[in-house]
Parts: structure tokens; C-alpha cells; sequence
């Protein structure tokens, strides 16, 4: 058997990010491209996205950014629009909350847009109270348990 000389495999590399914290330069869109807000995650490589030009749309993620970029909810993405399929697109880039936030100062993102939130498009439950007047832990109802012997 040969002996292995290398520093690990496949799962070695796999762990490492290494251009995580690189300032990368900002990425403006294109004809036939467009800015977009996840709304949810479908699986199978596959969101449903909130395009800035008013469109829900079915995206799909490239295999370039599969396993090495990960979107969440709520994320900014650039989307490559399909010329035969105005409801599905394909995601091109994630932008992080800094590149969103200065696409935001340049004005190519609307002011509505919400970049660090992740429960953008859910239901907003603010207004939740709990009534607790502190007596209820002294009560001594013993007598209603009964030893069964």
C-alpha cells in the first residue's frame, strides 16, 4: 500500500473559507439582471426571492455557490434574469450586510429594503404581553392530592 504523504483530502479542504473576510470589489447589476431579497428557503438548491422590481420569483443557485456560499433568509442577492422564464432566475451573487448596505447608499437598492433582519416577510408578533402577578407559586392546594397507597 502507498503511503499517503499529503495533509488530508477532499474534507480537509472543505473546512477552510479562506476569502471570508477579503474586500471584494462591489458588484453592480446588468442588463437582464436584478436585485433580489430571499424570502425562503425551498431546498434542492432552490429559493424563492423578492426581486426589487416588484416579481416574487423561484431562483435557483448556481453550482459555483452551492456548497461554498450559504444564503439565508433575508439575504441580498443579484439574480441573472431568464430571457424564457420571466417567474424563474438564477442567483449570481450574495451580497454581505456591507456591500448591501452600500448598494443602498449608491441608491440601487430601495429604501424599503431590510438588510439585516431575517424575519423579513413573516408575520410580526411585537405586541405579545404575559400577565404574571407573582402570587401564583404560594398557593398551598394540598388537600386535592390524594395518596394512593
Amino acid at each position: 500500500m502507498p503511503k499517503n504523504k499529503g495533509k488530508g483530502g477532499k474534507n480537509r479542504r472543505r473546512g477552510k473559507n479562506e476569502n471570508e473576510n477579503d474586500k471584494r470589489e462591489l458588484v453592480f447589476r446588468d442588463d437582464g439582471q436584478e436585485y433580489a431579497q430571499v424570502i425562503k428557503m425551498l431546498g434542492n438548491g432552490r429559493l424563492e426571492a423578492y426581486c426589487f422590481d416588484g416579481t416574487n420569483r423561484l431562483c435557483h443557485i448556481r453550482g459555483k455557490l452551492r456548497k461554498k456560499v450559504w444564503i439565508n433568509q433575508g439575504d441580498i442577492i443579484l439574480i441573472g434574469l431568464r430571457d424564457y422564464q420571466d417567474s424563474k432566475a438564477d442567483v449570481i451573487l450574495r451580497y454581505n450586510p456591507d456591500e448591501a448596505r452600500n448598494l443602498k447608499s449608491y441608491g440601487e437598492l430601495p429604501e424599503t429594503a431590510k438588510i439585516n433582519e431575517t424575519s423579513t416577510f413573516g408575520p410580526a408578533d411585537d405586541d405579545i404581553t404575559f400577565d404574571y402577578d407573582g402570587d401564583d407559586f404560594g398557593d398551598d392546594n394540598d388537600e386535592d392530592i390524594v395518596d394512593v397507597v
